[in-house]
């Protein structure tokens, strides 16, 4: 369990005031967040690793902060100065936030970054490192299922867990906004596992669904040289010589209008009446139906295995896009955070997973405990599908079934 340590000025403003007494030196901040200390003078290069800004006021007044940056040192939360700040002297640790907050007098001393915003929102999710935690203290002990554990263990079993839960429970989706380039392809995100949709947005800012070219090509994973007779060639190491990609150049070289139609109809004249029903008596047919896959003015992309990207067709080249993707949640280790709402199932999956992998134990606690695993679990899904009456009435309303509310 967790509950909030921050007052209504700490998140909204990132800010926290401190007043100096002529003797104390170390002062305590209780953000949600931890500092990241790195530097305390602006002329290191690591000082703009910090997370954070500090600021003194003799007055407290707008505009007579100055930013301060030497004699203190940061350990966890605890700000420590050199020699104690005078009797009513006006202490402010400042957040990073895009504003840049409200304390420096210039743009360089402001304290630009996006810290604040991070925090936003961040009650209702709770730290893997908290769950392992709670876990310690409430399953694990005497009279109790798991005796003794090692946290390692415990800590291994969470991850998985959080793997698991990410692809079917957890709202995983991550998104980026990106741009197209010339060379038409984007490294993929570092904690990519599988993508959801990507799309390319209009100057309204609407989204269009950008149709995965599967079907159509692919990016080789190697490009062996061959010889005359079509046997791959070996450099002086016993390597296979790798050239360029054909396929790759053709699908960046060609138009999307030409490699979608020029195979069908050549025939400017022929062209010209196949779709008039006043000519019937040509003989050449009309064209009934269309290919679903093909069904797309969108443009097309795929992904390319053997460089780690994202290839586009030509006709996407400078459009902004927005690529969703599902991660496994362990991109930042053990800060990563897990949904309230899934916290229980959370729970109950490292319980099962521990009793499961130990020798001699009785088969109904097993049994017992995988069907807590799977009724908490469902109810996770249940509580973050996040469905609302009344947003599923108004999508119903004019249907052919009457939906009485």
């Amino acid at each position: 369990m967790a509950y909030s340590t921050e007052n209504n000025r700490q998140y909204y403003e990132g800010a926290q005031g401190f007043l100096g007494d002529g003797t104390t030196k170390s002062f305590t901040t209780t953000f949600e967040t931890d500092l990241a200390w790195f530097a305390a003078s602006n002329t290191d290069p690591n000082y703009g690793k910090n997370n954070f800004k500090l600021y003194q006021s003799a007055t407290g007044a707008a505009g007579s902060w100055s930013e301060t940056t030497s004699g203190y040192t940061v350990s966890g939360n605890i700000i420590t100065f050199t020699s104690a700040p005078a009797d009513g002297n006006n202490i402010v640790v400042q957040l990073k936030k895009l504003d840049g907050g409200n304390y420096g007098s210039t743009a360089a001393d402001k304290a630009y970054g996006n810290t604040v915003e991070e925090n936003y929102g961040s009650y209702a999710y709770i730290k893997l490192d908290e769950v392992v935690n709670n876990f310690l203290v409430a399953y694990v002990g005497a009279d109790k299922l798991v005796r003794d554990v090692k946290r390692t263990d415990v800590i291994f079993h969470a991850k998985r867990g959080l793997q698991e839960f990410s692809y079917d429970t957890l709202r995983s989706i991550k998104s980026q906004e990106l741009n197209i380039p010339h060379n038409l392809s984007i490294p993929l995100p570092p904690d990519y596992v599988n993508y959801v949709n990507v799309y390319w947005i209009d100057d309204p800012g609407a989204k269009h669904i950008i149709m995965p070219a599967t079907t159509i090509t692919s990016s080789p994973y190697e490009l062996p040289i061959q010889d005359a007779e079509g046997v791959a060639t070996q450099d002086g190491y016993g390597n296979n010589l790798e050239s360029t990609s054909l396929v790759e150049n053709r699908w960046k070289n060609n138009s999307l209008a030409n490699r979608l139609t020029k195979d069908l109809i050549d025939d400017t004249v022929l062209a010209s009446f196949y779709y008039n029903y006043d000519f019937p008596f040509f003989g050449y047919g009309q064209l009934y139906g269309l290919e679903a896959q093909y069904a797309n003015v969108n443009g097309f992309w795929h992904i390319n295995e053997r460089e780690g990207k994202m290839s586009f067709s030509n006709d996407l080249v400078d459009k902004l896009i927005i690529f969703e993707y599902i991660s496994d949640g362990l991109a930042v280790d053990l800060d990563t955070k897990v949904p309230k709402l899934a916290e229980e199932a959370m729970y109950a999956h490292i319980l099962h997973a521990i009793i499961s992998t130990r020798i001699g134990q009785p088969e109904y606690i097993v049994q017992r405990l995988k069907k807590e695993r799977s009724a908490k679990l469902r109810n996770a899904k249940i509580r973050l599908s996040n469905v609302k009456l009344n947003e599923f009435v108004q999508i119903m309303r004019n249907k052919s079934k009457w939906i009485k509310h």
